[in-house]
């Protein structure tokens, strides 16, 4: 903020012809300076590396083009997008509406149908389209129009990160391999093959440990029904129609519900990354953009611990599903505002996802090159020497997938988010709560298949399947 302020003055001093901020005689200067402001939800890393980028913006093709970028964080994406609607709404206290924010498709979808997001498609060549990957462009084309309402700027899928020191073991005990992990039901067989392996170890019966663990249900759930040829969210001219079919709904049940509720799966800290931490799984599907988080250590105690290499594998699809990726990470968003305004919003984005600037981001943050040619990992590998191993095993597996996978995002529609929060928890709160109900029938002496049998039942998928079913019914049209 001090130096927004301080290059406010500057461009004050330069205007009425006076001498000073660090001018000096016969230097040029842009007559006009035009100032942008860009909030965002990075914090720490992601927000280092992002006010790098303006810094070096500012200071080069900037300070050369009379723009200047003003970044904030606003805190989390919650807090974000609460900070954005407030401001598109007027409301009291609510700062000015951004030049731009990072925004997902919901919060864009909302600002759009207010007339406030700008269609960026007039702004670029078909040669400049040409260079980023489509899907990233087409998730900000609400109408189908060829439109960019969101602009990528760094994106992220999902891989298997896995505790590979404690895997090898198991591994060479079972003759498990890597391969196993590589389907969905593979998963589930190599988590009972685990379970059993562990339980073994001990006299106590039942008592095994969970080998694995999920972050973000919805795209579970989402991706899941779309490898097996089913789109949840079919959205068309902003209208949702529900496509949740029975059988893909217990392929999914299946293959997650049904295991967590035996122990074979699990989730107990905030993040899975929190639960290989403790030892409580060895592996979990979660975004590429998290790779910096996964630990290096387990610790089982307050006075035990080991170190751990990470192994990341693909995001396993469903055996008999064609290969699916998840697409996600905010882009960015302009806000309407004068022709100087909009233009040097693009000057700004154009620049920093140049291939140079989009590596330097997507290292020290995690994410994704946007465009073709920076998302190689050649060209990361020699544009980045400082990559670190655990960031360049992530990057290298998340960037064969986008470049081999279909990618996949669910369009916007009204109540997009809700929805999807129905989706993020109507599974794992199901299994979650089965679970401690087993878990105390164990403690009580009932064997594992005792304690579960009531909800392994085809009456218990119907009534949680059919409840699901009508609230998501509540968002279509």
């Amino acid at each position: 903020m001090e130096r927004h302020w301080i290059h406010v003055l500057c461009a004050g001093a330069v205007a009425l012809g006076c001498a000073g901020c660090g001018q000096t005689a016969g230097t040029a200067s842009p007559a006009k300076i035009t100032e942008i402001t860009v909030w965002t939800y990075y914090n720490d890393d992601q927000l280092e590396s992002f006010n790098q980028i303006v810094d070096t913006f500012n200071e080069t093709v900037g300070k050369e083009k009379g723009i200047h970028v003003s970044s904030y964080s606003q805190g989390s994406v919650n807090d974000l997008e609460i900070n954005v609607v407030n401001s598109a709404e007027g409301k009291v206290g609510a700062d000015p509406l951004p030049n731009i924010f990072s925004g997902y498709a919901d919060t864009a979808y909302t600002l759009e149908r207010m007339g406030l997001v700008v269609d960026l498609s007039p702004y670029f060549t078909q040669e400049e389209r040409d260079a980023y990957f489509e899907s990233y462009l087409t998730e900000g084309d609400f109408d189908g129009d060829g439109s960019i309402k969101i602009f990528p700027t760094a994106k992220s899928t999902e891989v298997l990160f896995l505790n590979d020191t404690d895997w090898q073991p198991f591994a060479q005990a079972n003759g498990a391999s890597y391969e196993d992990l590589a389907t969905i039901e593979g998963v589930v067989e190599t988590a009972q093959r685990y379970y059993d392996w562990t339980d073994a170890q001990t006299d106590a019966p039942d008592d095994g440990k969970a080998l694995f663990g999920r972050d973000a249900m919805a795209n579970y759930m989402l991706i899941g029904a779309r490898e097996l040829g089913c789109t949840i969210f079919d959205v068309r001219d902003g209208a949702m129609t529900l496509h949740f079919d029975e059988d893909v709904a217990r392929a999914l049940w299946d293959n997650y519900y049904v295991p967590f509720v035996k122990g074979w799966f699990s989730a107990v800290g905030h993040y899975r990354s929190d639960d290989v931490k403790t030892g409580n799984i060895l592996a979990y599907v979660g975004s590429s953009s998290s790779g910096s988080f996964f630990p290096d250590q387990v610790m089982t105690s307050d006075t035990e611990s080991h170190d751990i290499e990470l192994k990341a594998l693909p995001c396993p699809d469903f055996r008999d599903g064609k290969k699916v990726a998840v697409q996600q990470g905010a882009g960015m968003v302009v806000t309407k505002g004068t022709d100087d305004q909009i233009a040097a919003s693009v000057e700004f984005l154009k620049w920093s996802t140049a291939p140079e600037n989009n590596i330097s981001f997507s290292v020290s943050s995690g994410y994704l090159p946007v465009t073709h040619e920076a998302a190689d990992m050649e060209t990361i590998r020699a544009s980045a020497p400082e990559l670190s191993p655990k960031i360049e095993q992530v990057l290298s597996q998340a960037v064969q997938e986008v470049e081999s996978d279909e990618l996949y995002t669910t369009r916007a529609f009204a109540g997009g988010k809700e929805a999807r929060a129905v989706l993020e928890y109507a599974m794992s709160d199901q299994a979650e709560a089965d679970r401690a109900v087993v878990t105390e029938r164990l403690a009580q002496g009932q064997s594992l298949d005792e304690a579960a049998a009531e909800f392994l039942t085809d009456a218990h998928f119907q009534s949680w399947y059919q409840d699901l079913k009508s609230r998501l019914e509540a968002y279509q049209g």
